[in-house]
């Protein structure tokens, strides 16, 4: 038994936001009904080809999941809506701001006809505000955030190399609609849930907002290197490869000098006796470390920092975390089907050993088309006469 066992959500999503959260909530056992438009489909079907002729944003964001091709600007599609949503515990969707609305599917119109339903909107910058109606993709909100002017190097902002607002917004979503069923459970009414990937990466901003505040100078761009703790970052060891290090009180900044740099006297060195002093002087203290590091290989640097319970990790490679030891020994990788074939899938992080997650596969556009419809009480005839007229 899953904790979602039961619970049925209807989506009307695209891209990653909204797709990322419903699968979070397939993986717990709810039958997510993604609805799609006939021919097309979701437009990150289209982003890639790369895994075995399919998107890989979208192979990641929609296992378990059943899809439904319906064109929702055809008159008949209303009456199909109308009839998956009548039964549903949520209905999810990131649609063009007000496009919901228009289809009868705000919160409102529908709270009057079914009001256990959850219905949680996800956009760019909210329900409402002079910003409603701007588009949003995530790397624009990773600008509009602040995020890209923290992020980089001087004279080089950088945007994060995974769809960061997105995912920001898909987990808020999906803990938002956790609670409201929980909610629910208690009260008998569903609710509205109002999602903002503004408003999401705004609060994973939470740390340089408050090191900046009053107009103090916002932490400075340091690439991979922590902008306000050092030494924290990636060094070069003698064999060319990288050791990522970081130090966080004075205790492993003692140790660091005795044991990895074999230079104790550093330890008093006035230059570096805090972690301010040593952010403001990072340049002469990574010379010191970057030719200390010359003389060693990587493995021997990471030895170095295991004994002295220093915190390292190498720079891997994508092809390096497919083969990563520790997923590897703790089986994190299964398989899911696809049209393509079977392909590695992570389990989700931190489920209960109580249940198994749903890893079932990818759909097929409009793949569990007919079955739902015949679920609905729709025969093979007017299947056959909404596919002719381009409903489905």
């Amino acid at each position: 038994m899953r904790p979602l066992d039961g619970i049925k959500i209807v989506t009307l999503e695209h891209a990653i936001a909204a797709p990322f959260c419903t699968r979070q909530l397939a993986d717990l056992g709810a039958r997510v009904i993604k609805i799609e438009r006939p021919g097309v489909g979701d437009f990150a079907r289209g982003y890639d080809e790369r895994v075995h002729g399919l998107s890989s944003h979208f192979v990641w964001t929609n296992r378990s999941k059943e899809s439904l091709s319906l064109d929702l600007k055809q008159p008949a599609a209303a009456e199909i809506l109308d009839a998956l949503v009548a039964d549903a515990d949520v209905l999810v969707q990131n649609l063009a701001p007000g496009a919901a609305e228009r289809l009868g599917l705000g919160y409102d119109a529908l709270s009057e006809k079914y009001p256990k339903l959850i219905v949680c909107d996800i956009s760019g910058y909210g329900a409402d505000g002079p910003y409603r109606d701007k588009k949003a993709y995530d790397l624009l909100i990773q600008s509009e955030s602040g995020f890209l002017s923290i992020t980089g190097s001087p004279g080089a902002p950088a945007k994060a190399g995974c769809s960061i607002a997105d995912i920001a917004a898909g987990m808020y979503a999906y803990s938002n609609i956790l609670s409201a069923l929980l909610l629910r459970g208690r009260t008998g009414r569903g609710c509205r849930i109002d999602v903002s990937m503004l408003e999401s990466m705004v609060e994973w901003m939470g740390y340089p907002l408050y090191y900046a505040i009053d107009g103090q100078q916002p932490p400075a761009l340091s690439g991979a290197a922590h902008a306000t703790i050092y030494p924290y970052g990636p060094f070069p060891a003698g064999d060319g490869k990288t050791v990522m290090l970081g130090l966080q009180n004075e205790r492993e900044w003692k140790l660091f000098c005795e044991r990895v740099l074999e230079q104790p006297e550093l330890a008093s060195d006035e230059r570096f006796a805090s972690n301010s002093k040593r952010t403001s002087a990072r340049e002469a203290l990574r010379e010191v470390i970057v030719a200390a590091f010359a003389k060693l290989s990587a493995a021997q640097v990471i030895e170095r920092l295991d004994q002295a319970g220093i915190a390292n990790a190498q720079m891997n490679t994508l092809g390096d975390v497919w083969a990563h030891p520790q997923l590897k020994a703790r089986e994190r990788w299964q398989e899911v089907g696809t049209a393509a074939g079977a392909v590695p899938a992570l389990l989700p992080p931190g489920l209960s050993t109580d249940f198994a997650p749903r890893m079932d596969p990818v759909p097929a556009l409009g793949e569990h088309t007919d079955a739902i419809l015949r679920e609905l009480g729709y025969d093979g005839a007017r299947i056959d006469a909404l596919r002719a007229a381009g409903t489905i």
